[in-house]
């Protein structure tokens, strides 16, 4: 079993930058990949970003390349989520999400652990 704890959320203006982390419970975390997901009120949950247990492959929504970055250290048992120049649209709660595979995609039924989620606010 792993018990993921996001925090690092909060209320930015547009353009600022936030940085989320997400820790995780028990000696297994690099045995996982891990990814982010985010869903704002009245949308569906929407994938962002994934990174391979060794963090040597990463993948990203369309909609954050370029702005966002996602990164882990396993020795820490944490991935972090790098958000820059952000926009109202990327208001949402974010959730980590940890997939038992080496590295996997966008599909949410990939993941079998998730946390709790942490708000992100981005005022125009």
């Amino acid at each position: 079993q792993v018990q993921l704890v996001e925090s690092g959320g909060g209320l930015v203006q547009a353009g600022g930058s936030l940085r989320l982390s997400c820790a995780a419970s028990g000696r297994t975390f690099s045995r996982y990949a891990m990814g982010w997901f985010r869903q704002a009120p009245g949308k569906e949950r929407e994938f962002v970003a994934v990174i391979s247990r060794n963090g040597g492959s990463t993948y990203y929504a369309d909609s954050v390349k370029g702005r966002f970055t996602i990164s882990r250290d396993n020795a820490k048992n944490t991935v972090y989520l790098q958000m820059n120049s952000l926009k109202p649209e990327d208001t949402a709660v974010y959730y980590c999400a940890g997939a038992n595979l080496y590295y996997t995609g966008s599909d949410f039924r990939e993941y079998d652990y998730w946390g709790q989620g942490t708000q992100v606010t981005v005022s125009s």
